[in-house]
């Protein structure tokens, strides 16, 4: 029996589809959480699932499952992403992983296959964290790492209240998060960085994922005048940020991890009058939890630093998650898959946070990776060759189906 394939070309289509919904003038795709473009894209998944015949959930913090079932009521073998993106994103990222699931319940729609365990297709809330923090506060939710009630209460950059915009857009559900408890999880993702590209290779089999520690710093200086006060003299946040920044970057390179400060505000924000205050953020990631916990004790000890030498210094916790290693049965089905399909797959580690971390908390769970051209990600010009979407979807399929089969 000739093996069972999905359709790149209809995939495609869906991804064009939804890439559409948000799209500003230069390309880009923005799709802020429970923002009306985030609705839309929303609205347009769930038609799909239902034109596919998967029973549509929505819960408490507006996690969408779409279930197909199976020949016997087990726990469903999962599979998904998110749709929101980042105020300058691309098509593929998380979407792939969302539609790529929907493509594998269609061409068993249209094989007539029906597995042992039902299949769920998931899309999570909120997986960026670019309007309400933290990041992958869905997914966080559902494997019981966030109350419900501190979810609806988190307040995003615009001062909306999380709950109050999942009601506004009309996917404030019933449903308990974790109710739906998988067998196990599988997640279809653009690696959103170069290696792939860079080998040429064209899977990735994702064994393990960095810790991140995300942490807000304020800086407080003196306003004066730029022109008139020694250097000697100035309690100054702009420079104190920039020492931050230069710091961030020094101690990931010496640790081999990654560090950024990417986000950056002064205060009064004027050429001629020196900073009175600086709100910067800092991205600490290391796949070692003691050597991430090594960088978080080296960041406090350098802001103490600055604090001697005059400025105010004020931190607050964004997020905060422990590096993941991934279930091993579940990547060795992944890199049966692809030989099955004649594929070389090669072990990777993910440098972003992604929503399998968090339900690697309830239930065995794996990445497979594709590559993202040129190693660009939360960008307009993010893209990936059709023929890896293809093939990852293809390698999703047959790790669904053999996952389905297990028996309890």
């Amino acid at each position: 029996m000739e093996p069972l394939r999905c359709d790149g070309r209809r995939l495609m289509g869906r991804l064009d589809q939804l890439g559409a919904v948000g799209r500003l003038e230069d390309g880009s795709c923005c799709r802020l959480a429970l923002t009306d473009e985030d609705r839309q894209g929303r609205d347009l998944v769930v038609s799909w699932m239902r034109e596919l015949g998967l029973e549509v959930r929505v819960d408490r913090v507006g996690n969408l499952i779409g279930l197909r079932r199976g020949s016997e009521d087990l726990p469903p073998v999962m599979t998904g992403s998110h749709i929101d993106t980042v105020a300058t994103g691309g098509p593929f990222d998380g979407c792939l992983g969302v539609l790529a699931g929907l493509e594998v319940v269609q061409v068993l729609n249209e094989h007539g296959v029906t597995t042992r365990r039902p299949l769920a297709v998931a899309v999570f809330t909120n997986e960026e964290g670019v309007r309400f923090q933290p990041d992958m506060a869905g997914s966080l939710v559902y494997a019981g790492g966030l109350p419900v009630a501190e979810a609806l209460a988190l307040v995003g950059i615009d001062g909306r209240r999380f709950g109050a915009e999942l009601e506004r857009i009309g996917y404030a559900g019933t449903l308990e998060p974790g109710a739906i408890v998988p067998h196990a999880f599988v997640e279809l993702h653009i690696e959103q960085g170069p290696i792939l590209d860079q080998e040429g290779e064209a899977l990735g089999a994702v064994a393990n994922l960095q810790g991140i520690s995300w942490t807000e710093v304020t800086l407080h200086g003196r306003a004066n005048h730029a022109g008139t006060t020694p250097m000697g003299l100035r309690r100054d946040a702009g420079h104190g940020a920039a020492r931050l920044a230069c710091f961030v970057h020094d101690l990931a390179q010496e640790l081999g991890g990654v560090g950024t400060v990417g986000s950056l505000r002064l205060a009064p924000n004027l050429i001629n009058v020196i900073a009175r205050e600086a709100v910067a953020t800092v991205d600490l990631r290391h796949a070692d939890e003691q050597v991430l916990a090594a960088a978080e004790r080296r960041l406090e000890a350098f802001l103490q630093d600055l604090r001697a030498q005059g400025l105010g210094v004020e931190t607050r916790r964004l997020a905060r998650t422990e590096p993941v290693v991934f279930d091993p049965g579940t990547v060795r089905v992944i890199e049966q898959a692809a030989a099955s399909l004649g594929q070389r797959i090669r072990p990777m580690t993910s440098g972003a946070g992604q929503d399998a971390q968090m339900l690697a908390r309830i239930c065995p769970a794996a990445m497979i990776f594709v590559p993202s051209q040129g190693g660009v990600s939360h960008n307009p010009a993010e893209r990936t060759d059709p023929r890896h979407v293809q093939l990852g979807a293809d390698v999703l399929l047959r790790t669904l189906l053999t996952l389905a089969e297990e028996r309890p």
